[in-house]
């Protein structure tokens, strides 16, 4: 007897026998296989498939409740449900552009890395996995994907981590870098947050009441803050000239990755590095250190072939951290694969 979907509020079992044959060659007693019932032989394919749908929209304690089942019956079809969608939507065969950014998946620094598709049109993540971010973890990857599939691998965008690079060079050769401009943007807004605590020190406890409690009002572009704030971050320039230099130089920087042509994209940098000059803004001028070290990664975006979704990770780790609230409490790495994975494949 096992439960199916249920009919007008009333729960359902279906009650039927089993055959059961004596194999002649092993001689073993084997049960015959039915495809409309689960695999843990408790509840019909259909319905582990109902609950598994049921989890993508809410807790999975919310539909073990509705279904009058336990929490760790309902867990275990919706693993299962998941399970099964991955394998009819495998990876693509064929990867040309990728994207690879870590998450962090426990406190204390523990990380996974994700790894999604950036394919126009066809953005979806298609591996996490690893115990951290080092150059082992990465490896993991790309032997999962195969020679074949690393081998058609002709974009790869990431952050400027050095161990990434490294797998990357060594299992696709053949693939491009872009340094993910979200990420480079971060060290730039970083630098800048630098200046505003330096700034808080350094000036009179006058000039501190137009700088306290507007990180967020100097981090955030202007387009983003309401009334209240665009006003706070005017009196904060006008009180400053070294926070609005530095602010200035922030918002400008942008305009790099608006360029298709590798020389004039340069052209710009240099012409924003000038502006760096007797201007005293220490933090900066280690930013534009960074970006010459890695200039070839950063400029590789301008090239019109290299034109992919760079907000995508972006969102992607968004999407992971919402799926980690919903799923708290359960620390099973894979489970949390699966959730992310699946999070983007429409059901069948």
């Amino acid at each position: 007897m096992v439960r199916d979907l249920d009919a007008a509020g009333t729960t359902i079992y279906v009650a039927f026998e089993y055959r059961r044959v004596q194999c002649p060659h092993c001689q073993a007693v084997k049960q015959e296989s039915l495809n409309w019932l689960a695999k843990s032989n408790r509840f019909t394919q259909r319905f582990e498939d109902f609950i598994g749908k049921q989890c993508r929209e809410m807790t999975v304690k919310r539909a073990a409740e509705l279904n009058r089942i336990s929490w760790d019956q309902a867990w275990r079809m919706d693993k299962a449900y998941m399970r099964r969608l991955l394998e009819q939507n495998p990876p693509p065969q064929q990867l040309r552009a990728i994207g690879v950014d870590e998450v962090s998946v426990k406190k204390g620094h523990t990380y996974a890395i994700t790894v999604a598709t950036l394919e126009p049109g066809e953005e979806r993540p298609i591996w996490m996995g690893g115990e951290g971010r080092k150059e082992e973890d990465m490896n993991l990857f790309f032997e999962a994907m195969g020679y074949e599939r690393c081998q058609s691998i002709e974009l790869i965008v990431m952050d400027m981590w050095k161990a990434f690079r490294n797998a990357a060079m060594t299992y696709a050769p053949q693939a491009r870098i872009v340094f993910d401009k979200f990420h480079v943007l971060r060290h730039l807004s970083d630098a800048l947050d630098e200046i505003r605590r330096s700034e808080y020190k350094r000036v009179s406890e006058k000039e501190r009441q137009f700088i306290k409690g507007q990180r967020y009002t100097l981090l955030s572009h202007k387009a983003n803050l309401d009334i209240k704030g665009r006003r706070a971050l005017r009196m904060l320039l006008k009180a400053n000239k070294r926070l609005h230099k530095a602010y200035l130089l922030k918002e400008s920087f942008d305009q790099l990755w608006a360029y298709n042509n590798p020389t004039w994209a340069r052209k710009f940098f240099e012409n924003w590095k000038d502006q760096l000059r007797w201007q005293r803004i220490e933090p900066f001028e280690k930013f534009a250190a960074m970006i010459d070290r890695h200039w070839d990664g950063v400029v590789s975006y301008c090239h019109p072939d290299n034109k992919v979704s760079l907000g995508f990770m972006e969102g992607l780790n968004n999407k992971i951290r919402v799926i980690q609230r919903r799923a708290y409490g359960i620390k099973d790495r894979e489970y949390l694969m699966l959730k992310v994975i699946t999070s983007f494949i429409k059901e069948p």
